[in-house]
């Protein structure tokens, strides 16, 4: 029987399994806290309100190991849960909570090298802080890069103040991946998830239109950064953007007159679309070379089986390794001898 094919799910998120009373710790509020009610079963708290349902594999590594195995997945690229960021808070409390998910995941990292590749998270609101801990992450625990938000307290990655960790993560040959989070119009999307159904999309092309238009990419020709959720809204508007960029350059092309498509091979998305014609569309689009797996792994807006999305497409065995694991490889700057 044939090998299976290198898998590496590049979007997938964890958390310590427990951490302090960061009230306490901290002396105010507005800070996650996990409540244990039941065998394999927490709920995240926000300030004592419920936030969310989490099960066992969001914390213990041998369970999760265990669901990689079951699904083919060789290789989990692990992360922070995005309102886990905590960017509204002090900067020191926003450094110390991110030194302690780092260490953890690093943590982990070391004890299945070969299973789990970490991305840190960093005090986005103070750009001194966060490029100390950037280099931290990467000098010290070995991690591939960062997880950022797509906004630091309504600074788009465009923002002067968002440019120096972006700019390090360039120097340091740091992945950069940029998830969603606090998506704008969300007092208006009280109702039927929208916030994750219709605010997430949004949020992401915003970043993305915010680091083409704002110039970044054309500042930073060597960053490595991918969008989760591929891409969120941005590949199917990009008709849109490009027309708006021409017949109103005096709107658009204020920071950067070059033509939006171009950055199309600048940067790479994930594979979470969840439907066959939106990839089919997207490889058309953006090429396998810029898209990589990603699951959301293990919350329930993401793939439940990773890379199945994938492998029921009739695409050519180059196609397919390339989405399941050569994208990723080349985002995070790795060879896959280290995986196999």
């Amino acid at each position: 029987m044939p090998a299976r094919p290198l898998k590496i799910d590049i979007h997938t998120h964890i958390l310590p399994p427990d951490w302090p009373d960061l009230k306490e710790r901290y002396g105010y509020g507005g800070f996650v806290q996990l409540e244990r009610h039941g065998p394999g079963c927490a709920h995240m708290l926000l300030d004592g309100k419920f936030f969310r349902e989490i099960g066992a594999n969001c914390w213990d590594q041998d369970i999760r190991l265990g669901e990689c195995d079951t699904h083919g997945v060789h290789v989990q690229v692990l992360s922070t849960v995005p309102i886990m960021f905590t960017y509204w808070a002090k900067p020191a409390d926003t450094l110390d909570l991110a030194r302690l998910l780092n260490d953890h995941i690093a943590g982990v990292v070391a004890d299945h090298p070969r299973r789990f590749i970490g991305l840190g998270t960093v005090p986005m609101q103070s750009p001194d802080l966060a490029v100390r801990e950037l280099e931290r992450c990467v000098r010290d625990l070995g991690l591939a890069g960062i997880e950022i938000g797509t906004h630091v307290n309504g600074m788009n990655l465009d923002h002067p103040d968002v440019f120096p960790t972006l700019e390090a993560a360039a120097e340091l040959g740091a992945a950069v991946f940029v998830h969603p989070w606090e998506m704008l119009g969300r007092d208006r999307m009280s109702k039927y998830w929208l916030p994750w159904l219709v605010g997430m999309p949004a949020e992401t092309s915003l970043s993305i239109c915010s680091m083409i238009f704002g110039g970044v990419f054309e500042r930073l020709p060597n960053l490595r950064v991918a969008f989760a959720h591929g891409g969120g809204a941005f590949p199917a508007t990009i008709g849109r953007i490009e027309h708006g960029f021409k017949v109103r350059p005096d709107l658009v092309a204020v920071d950067n007159e070059t033509n939006p498509r171009d950055y199309i091979g600048r940067f790479y998305v994930d594979s979470l679309v969840h439907d066959p014609n939106m990839l089919h569309y997207m490889l058309t689009l953006m090429g396998a070379d810029m898209i990589a797996m990603g699951s959301d792994y293990p919350f329930p807006l993401g793939e439940h089986v990773p890379g199945e999305l994938i492998e029921s497409m009739r695409l050519a065995p180059e196609i397919r390794d390339r989405l399941l694991h050569g994208t990723a490889l080349e985002w995070l700057a790795l060879e896959a001898r280290t995986f196999r």
